[in-house]
């Protein structure tokens, strides 16, 4: 697998608690923010996606998920 490497720009406040989750884990920098981009990009994709079906729902009455629920089961 071919890896690149991402330099990155943290606050003074982000770093404390990112080497703060290292010492409490033992994991490295590298590890926590892998993971961290892990479970936000899928986040990111699912609101992207969501925003853009929303108006379709809407038109179709579905204001909340109760709507969705009531007419899918």
């Amino acid at each position: 697998m071919k890896e690149s490497l991402l330099t990155i720009w943290l606050d003074e406040a982000l770093e404390q608690q990112l080497e703060a989750a290292c010492a409490e884990t033992g994991r490295s920098r590298s590890e926590i923010v892998r993971e961290a981009l892990r479970r936000q990009l899928p986040l990111l994709r699912f609101e992207h996606l969501r925003g853009q079906a929303l108006p379709f729902g809407e038109a179709a009455g579905w204001l909340n998920d109760n709507d969705v629920f009531r007419d899918v089961s």
